[in-house]
């Protein structure tokens, strides 16, 4: 059955939505308020069923292909040694990194430039009002339009305008006491292809990320609960960091150098969104906007795919929208869930205090990642979940 559909953010869930949708017979539009598509962005992972979703797309050996190229994780002390240290080659995908590593911008233009073939993207708009009768959802676009759907599928990120908009006050956040400010950096030799993670006094760690384009990619993290800091703007945010980071050691003042220049500065206060229920009339989560799962799950882009992947193919299935949309969220809800679990004392023990804490944590993951307990050590960090059952649902279009 044919339906016109509108999905809310050209993001990696918005995309596999349109892409999904639109191959099935529909008429998806994607509006996203950036004004153009908006490439960039850090490394993200795709493992299991996710890439089985990729794969049934015909995209899992290009994305393997534009790859970032990082070989692994090591942790290091302030001299640069190796403490500990995964490989991809001896783990295969179930380490801290997985066969699939790509930047987020070239995993969502990758779906992007094969959706367009058959979706329409509306760029420089976004949702104003949403008016639901049961069954047709009456859009008013910030332009001035106003346009009927079938359906409205928010894929915005973790603070969706939209969500608020349609969910006011069911979003009952679990804050992860974590900051974290990504951005990308000059390469300079020395730079392998190894994520490297430091641990600094005071609940600090810096990392550094191999990347596709002959730079590298920069990470600043402080395990302290929250206090408004994601609402502050750009400026603040970066001093702020200076500030905490200036007697970090390691290759702090490299990293803080290159946070003045960067062009793609992002901060963010970790926390996952817990909603009661993804859908409500004709408008339906899905990605992030509807269970962000935060980078410590370890699978946030695994889930972006799947879900929206899950989403068309009941969609397909049925008539009935309600039915269709009842069903996605009895498919996702173990998964997400599962993702969720993080304890909040992950990021307490993975940023410890003390001097005392770190030499610790580098005893812990040296025992780790000893050829005789690492496999086992590995699956901890590899975000691996209770998935959904894909059998029955379209191989291809």
């Amino acid at each position: 059955m044919s339906r016109r559909i509108l999905v809310s953010g050209a993001s990696i869930a918005g995309n596999t939505a349109a892409w999904w949708l639109s191959r099935l017979g529909n008429d998806v539009t994607v509006v996203e308020r950036a004004p153009e598509f908006r490439d960039g962005g850090q490394n993200v992972d795709v493992r299991d069923v996710g890439r089985e979703v990729l794969r049934r797309m015909g995209l899992e050996r290009t994305a393997l292909e534009r790859g970032t190229g990082e070989e692994g994780t090591t942790w290091v002390d302030a001299d640069g040694e190796v403490v500990a240290e995964f490989s991809l080659e001896e783990l295969g995908s179930d380490g801290p990194t997985a066969e699939m590593e790509i930047l987020r911008g070239d995993l969502a233009r990758l779906v992007y430039e094969s959706a367009r073939e058959h979706a329409a993207f509306r760029f420089g708009d976004r949702i104003e009002r949403i008016d639901d009768d049961g069954e047709r959802a009456i859009v008013t676009f910030a332009g001035g339009a106003i346009e009927s759907y079938d359906l409205v599928v928010v894929a915005e990120g973790v603070g969706s305008k939209t969500r608020e908009l349609m969910f006011p006050d069911e979003n009952d956040p679990r804050w992860m006491n974590l900051t974290i400010a990504y951005f990308t950096i000059p390469h300079v030799p020395g730079d392998n292809r190894m994520w490297r993670w430091y641990n600094a006094t005071g609940g600090r760690s810096l990392s550094l990320r191999p990347d596709n384009y002959g730079t590298t990619r920069a990470n600043l993290a402080i395990q302290q609960a929250p206090n408004g800091e994601h609402k502050w703007d750009a400026e603040r945010q970066k001093a702020y960091m200076r500030e905490r980071f200036a007697d970090a050691g390691w290759q702090s003042e490299r990293i803080l150098a290159g946070m003045e220049s960067t062009h793609d500065f992002y901060f963010d206060v970790l926390r996952q969104v817990r909603m009661k229920r993804w859908s409500k009339g004709r408008v339906v989560l899905t990605g992030d906007a509807a269970w962000c799962a935060t980078p410590l799950a370890g699978i946030g882009t695994t889930l972006a795919v799947t879900g929206a992947y899950v989403l068309a193919a009941e969609l397909d299935r049925r008539d009935d929208v309600a039915a269709a949309l009842s069903e996605y969220e009895a498919k996702m809800r173990p998964m997400v869930d599962d993702a969720q679990g993080v304890p909040k004392i992950a990021p307490r023990l993975m940023h410890p205090r003390s001097r005392l804490g770190i030499h610790l944590l580098h005893g812990v993951l040296g025992v780790a990642s000893r050829p005789t307990v690492r496999n086992l050590a590995a699956k901890l960090f590899s975000g691996q979940t209770k998935s959904p059952d894909l059998s029955s649902y379209p191989q291809h279009p």
